[in-house]
Formats: C-alpha cells, structure tokens, sequence
C-alpha cells in the first residue's frame, strides 16, 4: 500500500522522537549545565532569573561544545520559530526564546513543542509539502515545505545525538 509523503514525515519525525524521549527520560538536573570542556556554550541564569544561551553571530572557531541546557535551548529555538513559520505567524526572534531552566520545566517544553509540531505535520497534504518554504531557506524558491520538514526531522536527529553523547559521557565519568 502506497503511503503519502506526509505520513512518511511523521513517521520519520516519530522514530527521531522516540529517541530523544530516551534521552529525556533518563537525564538529571546537574546533566543540563555540565560542561564537558574548557571551551562551552551553555545557558546562563541573569539578575531577572531568566535564561540566555551563550552566542555569537558568526561561529567562533574552535567550536564551542555546548552544554545540554544550550542544545536543548537551541532545539527550542528553531523548533519555535519553524513552528511560527509554518503556521503564518510572524517568526520570533531569537533573542525572544528564553531557556526554562529547571529540567522538568525544559523537559515539559520540549514535549509540548512536539505536541506543536505533531499538529503542524498533521495538517499538511502532499500537496501543501511542494510549497515553497517558508524555513529556513529564505533565498530559495525551489525548497519546498518537506524540505522544512525533513530539516526538522534531521536537524531534531543530530541535537538527540548530542544529548545523548553528552548524557552518557557525564555518566561515565561520575
């Protein structure tokens, strides 16, 4: 039985889900801020008891390692702003999309922005995926919608990887 492009998108951005949920259920508070070396991007508390991600314009080199908390910021960040986009809605800037903090908290985030996406993925056709994109390719007519949504899937994929390396190089050194 044929299955549409759309469903197969799902059923990708499923699996890649299922496996940061691995990850989600298994960290622990101090696993957020450990930084795993001298040179890190993480997310730092300020005087209003919010949260701002390390951050430069251009990427410094040597690359930062970031920090769960950063990545976890990060998959926040342009999973918010893709959601946005997706939906019509002016996009947020980045300066706009502030880290929870507590674990749980940033946990509850991350579920509820899949939630948001799941609903997104659920209302587009085969032939809303062959519209142009409206992200992350904003100089590129020929990307399409499933373009978008295979960025997420991919881009969702390398930041479970992260998590998880980094997850179990704490571990292993406690």
């Amino acid at each position: 039985m044929p299955v549409s492009r759309s469903d197969l998108l799902q059923s990708q951005f499923d699996l890649t889900w299922s496996l940061l949920e691995y990850h989600l259920d298994r960290l622990e508070g101090e696993d957020f801020l450990w930084e795993p070396a001298a040179l890190c991007w993480t997310v730092r508390p300020t005087a209003d008891g919010s949260w701002v991600p390390d951050w430069e314009d251009t990427e410094p080199e040597p690359i930062p390692v970031p920090t769960i908390g950063w990545i976890t910021w990060h998959i926040g960040w342009w999973w918010t702003v893709t959601i946005d986009h997706a939906r019509g809605r002016y996009p947020r800037d980045r300066t706009e999309i502030s880290w929870p903090g507590d674990g749980e908290k940033t946990i509850a985030w991350l579920r509820y922005l899949r939630t948001e996406w799941s609903a997104v993925l659920d209302g587009f056709s085969d032939a809303d995926l062959d519209k142009a994109a409206p992200f992350p390719w904003t100089d590129e007519p020929e990307r399409t919608v499933a373009d978008m949504v295979a960025w997420v899937n991919v881009e969702l994929t390398k930041n479970t990887a992260e998590i998880g390396q980094l997850r179990l190089l704490r571990a292993a050194r406690a």
